[in-house]
C-alpha cells in the first residue's frame, strides 16, 4: 500500500516540477483564472473592400470585353464616380467618364461626393462618346457593387442614351 501511495506522490511531484521549469522558461506563472483570459478566441473579419473585390473577381470570371462587344467597367469611391469602356482582348481603354473630368465637376457643386443625378450624368457622358466611336453594345461590369442607387443610376443614363447592354 505504501508503494502505491509513493508512486503517485513521485508522479505528482515530477509533474509540478515539469510545470514550474516550464513556466519559469515562458515567463511568471498565471493564476488559476488569468490562464484563461490569455487565450482570446478572434474572427478574422474581412472589409467591405475585401468582400467587394471579391465579387468584382467573381463578375469578371464572366464578364469580358471583346472588340464587338466592350466592357463598362464602374468604379464607385465616396467623392467620385468612374466609368470606362474597355476592350479586354487587346486591353485598352476606348472611351472615359468620371466626375474628375472639368465638364461634370463644374457644372454639379457636391462637396459630400457624387450624387445620382452626377451619376446619370456621368452614364450620359460616357454613352454619347461611345456613340460618337461607333459602339453601341457593352457588358455591363457593375465592379461589384449592387445594381442599385449611383451604379443603377449611371446604368440607366447609359441605357437611356443609347448603349444596349
Amino acid at each position: 500500500m505504501s508503494c502505491s501511495h509513493l508512486s503517485f506522490s513521485f508522479i505528482q511531484s515530477s509533474w509540478n516540477s515539469t510545470q514550474q521549469s516550464h513556466w519559469r522558461r515562458i515567463g511568471s506563472r498565471p493564476d488559476a483564472l488569468s490562464g484563461f483570459a490569455r487565450f482570446t478566441v478572434e474572427a478574422h473579419s474581412r472589409t467591405r473592400r475585401e468582400d467587394r473585390t471579391a465579387r468584382h473577381s467573381r463578375v469578371r470570371k464572366k464578364v469580358e470585353g471583346t472588340t464587338e462587344r466592350p466592357r463598362l467597367s464602374v468604379f464607385r469611391s465616396n467623392k467620385h464616380i468612374y466609368a470606362q469602356v474597355i476592350d479586354d482582348s487587346k486591353m485598352h481603354t476606348l472611351a472615359s467618364a468620371s466626375t474628375v473630368q472639368k465638364p461634370i465637376s463644374e457644372e454639379f457643386d457636391y462637396s459630400s461626393g457624387p450624387t445620382i443625378e452626377v451619376a446619370k450624368k456621368v452614364g450620359e457622358i460616357i454613352a454619347k462618346s461611345c456613340l460618337e466611336k461607333g459602339i453601341t453594345k457593352v457588358a455591363f461590369d457593375r465592379g461589384g457593387y449592387p445594381y442599385h442607387g449611383r451604379i443603377g443610376a449611371l446604368a440607366d443614363a447609359a441605357r437611356e442614351n443609347g448603349l444596349q447592354f
